[in-house]
């Protein structure tokens, strides 16, 4: 098992959700946790928490979308407290509308905050990692990033892109011959608010994971150092769906559900599309 005590723990979209409940398992477990949010009063919040649970947890607000933003922060995280040896991206936007309901700007959004900040934060900080020949990358992608499904076109997109940008700096990292770590995450829907009102239509195969649980296991897989964690298990069988003939992959989505998850999706905003 990895060990963190002291280290420093970077999780963007760290101030509610999944990012929230991992600032405190790291804290918990010795490490010195900076969260990056857009929201200043989730941050309060967090802060507030971490210092009534005796933990080390900072909070910055950040737009990692916004480059030169993510840049000088980077830089201020790094004067002030060190290199950052785990870093967590888990910052994420869903519209859950069908292509064609999804207006411009949402649908620049998603790949703004899903896919293109990536770039962004990775290179503010893995050239550091790399220098000491030591760290952790970690990319919250989603099992929307295996498989295309109706109303996540532009998170698909997106999630596709995180995988595939996480994969190739996974390879170049072997190439370099590094010990920096990488993890990549693929969970089906979480029950955050993010995702109100999708449905599963075979709960015991494709559960609506819970957060503290899914949070626990990224946790776990970052410690194991584990290179991938899908869940739950079933989601593996969209490797294997993707060797039949495209009609027999779609028949098998719809009969699964899949493809009708988004249905009744309200999000945070509570408002049914």
């Amino acid at each position: 098992m990895k060990k963190i005590e002291n280290s420093i723990v970077l999780i963007t979209g760290g101030a509610s959700g999944i990012g929230r409940l991992m600032a405190f398992s790291f804290a918990a477990k010795g490490a010195r946790v900076i969260c990056w949010d857009i929201n200043p009063e989730s941050i309060s919040s967090l802060e507030l928490e971490g210092a009534q649970r005796g933990l080390f947890i900072r909070g910055m607000v950040c737009d990692v979308s916004d480059r030169e933003m993510v840049y000088r922060l980077a830089g201020t995280v790094t004067a002030d407290f060190g290199p950052v040896d785990i870093l967590i991206q888990n910052a994420g936007v869903v519209s859950g509308k069908t292509f064609l309901e999804t207006p411009d700007e949402k649908m620049e959004k998603s790949m703004d905050i899903n896919a293109v900040s990536l770039f962004w934060t990775t290179k503010a900080f893995l050239p550091s990692m790399i220098e000491r020949n030591s760290g952790h990358i970690v990319t919250v992608s989603s099992a929307a990033g295996l498989i295309g499904v109706t109303g996540l076109a532009d998170y698909s997109a997106s999630k596709f892109a995180s995988f595939g940008f996480h994969e190739a700096i996974r390879m170049e990292l072997q190439r370099l011959k590094k010990k920096v770590k990488t993890t990549i995450v693929c969970p089906y829907f979480i029950n955050t608010g993010m995702f109100d009102g999708v449905r599963t239509r075979f709960p015991l195969l494709l559960p609506i994971l819970e957060s503290d649980y899914a949070a626990k296991r990224i946790v776990d897989a970052v410690l194991r150092e584990k290179k991938r964690l899908i869940m739950p298990r079933f989601v593996y069988l969209v490797y294997l769906l993707r060797l039949l003939p495209v009609g027999i992959f779609d028949a098998a989505v719809s009969f699964f559900g899949i493809n009708n998850t988004m249905d009744n999706f309200t999000g945070r905003e509570g408002k049914k599309r």
